[in-house]
Formats: structure tokens, C-alpha cells, sequence
């Protein structure tokens, strides 16, 4: 059964703009990166890698509106859940300290629960998704400083 889970995440990067995706079937971590359009390979498990906030330009504005702090993406198109379950408490909230590797929320894609953690330590600032809304690739979820 892990076996066709492994085909669907092999399937979904290969027919999306997805580079890399990290799953858990029974106990077994695995991770499917994209290699290139020819095809996907799996590898060990690693350290998630997640962007860093960059400057943006205001659109009536030459000065550049600088984003302090860490933004926290999604790896993956799907929809966003801040908790574990529908009457479980959030992971975290506005305020908490968190430590690099902390999960953050979980974003479910082809009914997968991806758990995303935290690529850094500090206190989360904001929670930029609501709760069941759909994500995107690359979206900001939450900025940590």
C-alpha cells in the first residue's frame, strides 16, 4: 500500500510545479525531489528548506517596504490546517516561541497530512493563511522573527 502512496507523490511532482516533497507511510520518512522535467528521484530525508522574506516594492512607492523576519512557505498546493484535528488545539498562535523543526500546521495535498515545521527558531508574528482556506505552492504561511 506505501507503495502506490509513493506512486501518487511521484505522479504529483512530476505534473506540477512542485520540486520536493516529504512524506511519512508507517513509520518511514520519504522524500521525492524533483530531478529535473525528466523525471523524480527519492532521497533520505533532509532539512526542509524554506525562503526568506525578501524586499517588496509598493506599487505607488520607489522606497522598498522592508519584511523583517522569516516567512515560513508552503512546500506544496493544498489546503492549510493550523491544527492536528477540528477540535484540537493549533500548533501555534500568535506570540509563541518556536524552535527550528517545531511543527507550524499541516497543508493536505491528494489527502496526505504534510506537517510543516519551522526552518527557524523565534516568535511567530503572523499566521498569514486562514484555517481550511487552499494554499499554493510557495505561499507564505506564517513570519517567524
Amino acid at each position: 500500500m506505501w507503495k502506490n502512496k509513493l506512486k501518487e507523490l511521484i505522479y504529483l511532482i512530476e505534473n506540477s510545479d512542485v520540486n520536493e516533497i516529504e512524506a511519512t507511510f508507517w513509520g518511514r520518512k520519504y522524500r521525492v525531489v524533483k530531478k529535473s522535467t525528466a523525471g523524480a528521484i527519492m532521497g533520505t530525508p533532509g532539512e526542509q528548506v524554506v525562503s526568506s522574506a525578501a524586499p517588496e516594492m509598493q506599487p505607488d512607492s520607489e522606497q522598498p517596504i522592508i519584511i523583517s523576519g522569516h516567512e515560513v512557505k508552503s512546500p506544496m498546493p493544498g489546503t492549510f490546517y493550523m491544527s492536528p484535528a477540528p477540535d484540537a488545539t493549533p500548533y501555534v498562535k500568535i506570540g509563541d516561541r518556536v524552535k527550528k523543526g517545531d511543527s507550524l500546521c499541516i497543508v493536505e495535498a491528494m489527502k496526505i497530512m504534510n506537517e510543516i515545521e519551522s526552518g527557524v527558531s523565534g516568535v511567530v508574528k503572523e499566521v498569514l493563511v486562514e484555517n481550511g482556506k487552499a494554499v499554493e505552492f510557495n505561499q507564505p504561511l506564517f513570519r517567524i522573527e
